[in-house]
């Protein structure tokens, strides 16, 4: 029999190693890798996984906001309070302290008694007061010993000014007081003496 030829064979190229691979690059790799998955995955606590358990707790914390804040108010207040205190007693020393020791009134009896006619028409109505002059300055006390006949004189002529209508009433009374005051003071100026005249004052007085 005839000999067939074969048809020639394929030819297979062998086919290239895998590449060898370094041991420290693969390894950082897949920590790469672990590091990825980890990341991707969003834990759950338990408090999250269990919200009921929260609830209580959130609660109890929101019932001890109003006391807290009730507290501190009531702490502020107090703190505000006694520095205010201490303040207006501090301002009431000072006060105490700048204030000079208030000497003791002295009287000085005007004598003897008023008997003048009063400014009515007619001329049938008179005055009758005792008088006395009230200070607290010892010196003015002096100077109104020593002028108490011009201080008698200044406060005759005033009393005969008047009319007994005007002295009927309380406010005639106090007026006529304040303005024999400044003639007394007025007097002691005069004289270049002090005239600290508290007041005069009436321990009688009587219209007819």
């Amino acid at each position: 029999m005839p000999r067939r030829d074969r048809p020639p064979s394929r030819l297979r190229h062998p086919r290239p190693a895998p590449p060898r691979q370094n041991p420290a690059a693969g390894a950082a790799r897949r920590l790469h890798q672990a590091r990825h998955r980890s990341s991707g995955a969003c834990p759950v606590s338990a408090a999250a996984a269990n919200p009921k358990s929260q609830a209580p707790e959130q609660k109890a914390r929101r019932r001890a906001w109003p006391w807290i804040l009730a507290i501190v108010v009531l702490a502020a207040a107090g703190a505000g309070g006694w520095w205010w205190w201490q303040d207006r007693q501090a301002a009431a020393e000072d006060a105490a302290d700048a204030r000079p020791d208030k000497q003791p009134a002295q009287y000085i009896a005007v004598e003897p008694s008023f008997v003048v006619n009063l400014a009515d028409p007619g001329g049938n109505r008179y005055l009758q007061a005792d008088v006395q002059v009230v200070s607290r300055d010892p010196a003015t006390v002096d100077a109104v010993h020593a002028h108490l006949p011009s201080v008698r004189n200044r406060l005759l002529l005033l009393f005969g000014q008047q009319e007994s209508t005007r002295l009927a009433q309380r406010a005639g009374k106090e007026r006529l007081q304040e303005v024999a005051r400044e003639e007394v003071r007025a007097l002691l100026r005069s004289e270049g003496a002090p005239d600290k005249v508290e007041a005069v004052i009436f321990t009688s007085l009587v219209t007819q």
